[in-house]
């Protein structure tokens, strides 16, 4: 039928006009999250510079289901792109993780250096297997958000922990440390945190409050556990369906739209700290508790989770980029005397 449209279109000497492109986008961002935003303007930059040829749908929520059904999706080619994190990402190939180090970066300008100098290797990699990094960001310092008060890992033993479903390594070197995991798909959390089948969560401040997740588990332990970083990608061969000229500003546009929004989600996350101690008026239960481990309860969980890295570079990251984030991470500190409060308080207790 739509061959006979054209042909009847070129004999009447009418314009010939394509079809838009779809281009399908699954992420578990909830819709009007700063996430979402990146996307949305992404896209509408790409309607702009296509004419309209290229049209970016976006699933946000998790309505598609959870990351590794995202990447599943991808694979199938069910959809064509997704915005990940980097538990997702993972799944796609575990050098991503290589940003994701429990305890290995103390802030994000120690997080920023190495990103942008192991980013190309990372970006090579995901484009062997079959995708096109369109533009990297953050979701925020992972923190334990908890029913009960944590301050030491010894607390967070004693709870029902949540960890990603489907991913076999992480969840035995959990258990391998004395941790009670619960493997599940991210979009359950809520659902078995109502039934009481899970004590406590690892996830980003800005999260926990977008999704209302900390009415449900209102304690935050103040570690910043890793940051989970997070980036669009879009199948190599949609990308390459797109005409040539248009790839170039396209991912000038999508580079642009995640960079300008990167301060925000920084700057969010600690706002939403203050929101949820803060609570919502006239809702007294609708309220966070942030605990505050000392100096020595600090030093004792960067000593327990640094004991694990040997492992982690056996089953997790790839040990030559594990050890490449170490090198650069202390090239970064070495070049910047001062130290964060929580490495200096460690540093007095000799465990650098």
């Amino acid at each position: 039928m739509l061959k006979r449209i054209v042909s009847a279109a070129i004999l009447c000497g009418l314009p010939v006009v394509a079809p838009a492109q779809k281009i399908d986008m699954a992420t578990l961002a909830p819709a009007d999250s700063t996430w979402y935003k990146v996307m949305e303007n992404m896209g509408a930059e790409w309607k702009k510079i296509s004419k309209g040829g290229v049209n970016l749908v976006i699933h946000p929520g998790g309505v598609l289901g959870d990351e590794p059904e995202c990447v599943r999706r991808l694979d199938h080619r069910s959809i064509q792109a997704a915005g990940l994190s980097g538990a997702g990402l993972g799944d796609i190939d575990p050098g991503v993780t290589c940003l994701q180090i429990p305890m290995m970066f103390d802030s994000y300008e120690e997080l920023d250096y190495v990103r942008a100098r192991i980013t190309p290797k990372l970006e090579q990699r995901l484009l062997q297997k079959g995708y096109v990094v369109l533009t990297w960001s953050d979701v925020g310092w992972v923190q334990f958000f908890s029913t009960t008060p944590v301050r030491r890992l010894d607390d967070l033993r004693k709870l029902r922990l949540f960890t990603w479903a489907g991913d076999a390594t992480e969840e035995e070197l959990w258990r391998a440390n004395g941790f009670r995991v619960v493997p599940l798909p991210a979009t359950d959390i809520i659902t078995q945190l109502k039934m009481h089948n899970l004590d406590a969560v690892p996830e980003t401040a800005l999260y926990a409050e977008t999704t209302q997740l900390y009415s449900l588990t209102p304690y935050m332990c103040d570690v910043k556990w890793a940051p989970l970083v997070g980036a669009t990608i879009i199948s190599k061969d949609t990308w390459e369906k797109i005409p040539e000229p248009q790839r170039g500003p396209m991912l000038a546009a999508a580079r642009k739209s995640g960079d300008a929004l990167k301060e925000d989600i920084r700057t969010q996350g600690a706002r939403a700290v203050a929101a949820m101690e803060a609570g919502q008026p006239g809702k007294k239960t609708l309220k966070l508790t942030v605990t505050h481990p000392d100096a020595a309860a600090l030093a004792e969980w960067r000593k327990q989770t640094e004991a694990t890295y040997p492992k982690m570079k056996e089953k997790m990251v790839p040990p030559d980029l594990f050890a490449e984030v170490q090198k650069l991470r202390d090239e970064y500190r070495s070049q910047h005397a001062a130290k964060t409060p929580e490495r200096a308080a460690a540093a007095s207790m000799g465990t650098q």
